[in-house]
């Protein structure tokens, strides 16, 4: 189901920055990081006043981060549920953000809402899926916009663990949603390599390091860490944060700097990798087959 068969489809970064000018004309410029929860019932209420969201709270959903679900018969409007196991207030506020966008964005086509899950992201070849990655792209687009984004890192920065965490804290989000929100402006030579239980689940590029041939395809046969990476041997927290540097052919035909950390919430890997700002003499047409890392930004 493409985009154009949903009748009155509204693209999420446009629904999110809709939102976004409302909440800048509210509460200036200085406003992060975003309240959805209060959010979503006020502007549903005065968008939507036949239908809002008259709901936020976590309870306990085994299996689900989130869900969009209609009132019970005979009462009006929606409710978010987020899994009231999660303790990281960034992962919760992404699921609230995500919920948010379903309902803006998909609910006249979904009247019996949404169960969204961890693991959403390998089901990518499916309607619900492309669903999925839009109601990612407006949370993200929403809760970090772009040019606040840039004020904090600018494109050409040179980049350590502490500013993308700063930019965590500042939106409330998961270190993986920062990370993979400056890979989309960043002009340096970047990926971001997301593994678990010793195979590489994805990983996304950085535009600069895409069209320079540095990527790593995940479409199809299970790819293995490589054994001298930082995320295969593993070290301690301080030693991932700091980074280590690798020559030609650990990663890719060329050094790497690899920042690693090792997920809290769950059993992934983050590796991001730093390239030289100049491509080597030899690289080929990168390919971004990488969308599927949109499924993860929930979950970091």
């Amino acid at each position: 189901m493409g985009r154009q068969e949903v009748e009155g489809f509204i693209p999420p970064e446009r629904c999110a920055n809709d939102l976004t000018k409302v909440l800048n004309a509210a509460f200036g410029g200085e406003r992060f990081p975003v309240d959805v929860a209060f959010v979503a019932k006020e502007y549903s209420v005065q968008r939507f006043p036949d239908d809002p969201i008259t709901l936020v709270k976590g309870d306990k959903l085994d299996g689900f981060e989130g869900m969009l679900v209609p009132a019970p018969p005979g009462k009006k409007g929606w409710g978010i549920i987020y899994n009231s196991a999660v303790t990281s207030p960034g992962r919760i506020n992404f699921t609230l953000a995500h919920e948010l966008g379903h309902y803006l964005i998909h609910r006249v086509a979904y009247p019996e809402g949404f169960q969204c899950g961890e693991d959403d992201f390998v089901r990518w070849d499916s309607a619900y899926a492309q669903m999925e990655q839009q109601a990612n792209t407006f949370a993200a687009t929403l809760l970090m916009p772009l040019d606040d984004f840039r004020r904090q890192i600018a494109a050409d920065a040179n980049i350590d663990i502490d500013a993308l965490s700063a930019c965590a804290d500042r939106y409330s989000v998961s270190l993986i949603a920062a990370v993979l929100r400056w890979l989309q402006y960043t002009t340096k030579r970047a990926l971001l390599v997301v593994s678990r239980d010793g195979f590489i689940l994805w990983s996304r590029s950085s535009q600069r390091a895409l069209k320079t041939g540095a990527y790593i395809r995940t479409s199809g046969a299970p790819v293995p860490l490589p054994a001298r990476s930082l995320a295969a041997r593993g070290g301690t927290a301080e030693e991932g944060r700091g980074g280590v540097d690798h020559p030609e052919a650990v990663w890719l035909n060329e050094a790497a700097h690899e920042i690693a950390i090792w997920s809290e919430h769950y059993s992934f890997a983050l590796s991001l990798l730093i390239l030289a700002d100049a491509p080597p003499p030899y690289f080929g047409n990168g390919s971004d087959e990488e969308d599927v890392y949109d499924r993860i930004m929930r979950n970091g």
